[in-house]
């Protein structure tokens, strides 16, 4: 197993910085979770880390040992990629089988290792077919048995799900985590969808345009996200995050459209806040009036079976759907667009960000 460790790393090309001086220990048994959209650099740090791709500056080192300038074979590391980079022309055992034949292990040892990976990975009965007769999410086992029979330091897996459908996504996930819990491998795993990065990740990297925007615990950045960036990025459907203004007597805040809502910010009166509140931290009363109830336009209404989600203005208030505030409601709610709703704010679960850059103010209320 391994340690390992990135120091300020960074990477450039032609002379334009796209890592920006990433830096995490990874515990020996952790499993690290790199999230975050499409070319924000998650897939470059891991490469990195496999020497597939050149460090531009810092360190990386795998238990002490400085690897920047090791050829990946010299790493200890074993790959999964997203495409499974299996060979077509040979059977499930051959490939699982290829890398320990090629280093020269003996035959008794390869056969062992492959029945030994192949039963943790359910396989067993498809050791004789090829690819081409294997569903995507047999492929991805043959691939993680693969890397799984090197009985490597430290597995790396690059998207490794998102070529299936979303209940095999969900399956081959639980198999993952359990298939590491058992090794206790070392893992580092990317992935855009913050879903499965929450469920599988003991720590998170949080990536966005080349920068860890946070590194902890998914609960821990769920309940004190660092950035707008993250807030948004992590949950499902995302926080909502409305610029607000403190009032004069520094009791409340102005909200969109005018409305005013009881909630003290960590700002001086008068001055612009970013105030976020969860869909789940909102709470639709049927009768206005309420005490703290704040008026709300329904534009449109999502239902997801148990649960309903409305996405909401303030009247008034020109809103795009991209700004619409969410609220989290019951799946037989019969809201329709253009009615109106009356929201109660749990502000106990309130965060605030610094409208100029984006960055958590204050404690969590």
């Amino acid at each position: 197993m391994a340690r390992i460790t990135l120091t300020d790393v960074r990477k450039s090309y032609s002379g334009m910085e796209v890592i920006h001086g990433v830096s995490i220990d990874i515990a020996d048994e952790e499993f690290v979770v790199i999230v975050g959209p499409s070319g924000c650099g998650k897939s470059t740090l891991l490469r990195m880390v496999a020497g597939l791709e050149e460090i531009t500056s810092g360190t990386i080192a795998i238990d002490g040992r400085v690897v920047n300038d090791l050829e990946p074979r010299a790493r200890d590391i074993a790959m999964v990629f997203q495409n499974y980079a299996l060979y077509p022309h040979m059977t499930v055992r051959e490939n699982m089988a290829y890398g320990l034949k090629i280093s020269g292990m003996p035959k008794a040892e390869i056969a062992e290792r492959v029945a030994r990976s192949a039963e943790m990975l359910e396989l067993q009965p498809y050791l004789d077919r090829k690819p081409r007769a294997l569903s995507g999410g047999q492929r991805q086992r043959v691939a993680m048995g693969r890397a799984l029979v090197r009985d490597p330091a430290a597995f790396l897996l690059d998207e490794p799900l998102s070529n299936l459908d979303a209940k095999l996504r969900v399956q081959m996930r639980l198999q993952i985590k359990e298939l590491q819990r058992r090794v206790g491998t070392t893992s580092l795993y990317v992935t855009h969808d913050q879903v499965e990065a929450m469920t599988l990740a003991d720590r998170l990297i949080v990536m966005n345009a080349g920068v860890a925007e946070q590194i902890d615990t998914p609960m821990r950045i769920y309940e004190r996200p660092a950035t707008t960036f993250v807030a948004g990025f992590i949950g499902s459907p995302a926080m909502n995050i409305l610029a607000a203004t403190v009032t004069p007597d520094g009791a409340g805040l102005t909200l969109p459209g005018g409305a005013v809502l009881a909630c003290p910010a960590p700002a001086d009166p008068g001055q612009p806040i970013l105030f976020g509140i969860r869909p789940e931290h909102i709470r639709a009363v049927t009768q206005p009036g309420g005490v703290g109830a704040i008026e709300l336009t329904v534009l449109a209404v999502e239902t997801l079976g148990a649960d309903a989600y409305a996405h909401c203005a303030f009247p008034g208030h020109v809103t795009s759907a991209a700004e619409a505030m969410v609220v989290r409601l019951p799946g037989n709610a019969a809201l329709k667009p253009g009615e109106r709703l009356h929201a109660v704010f749990d502000t106990g679960a309130a965060h605030f960000f610094d409208p100029a850059t984006g960055r958590r103010v204050g404690p969590r209320r």
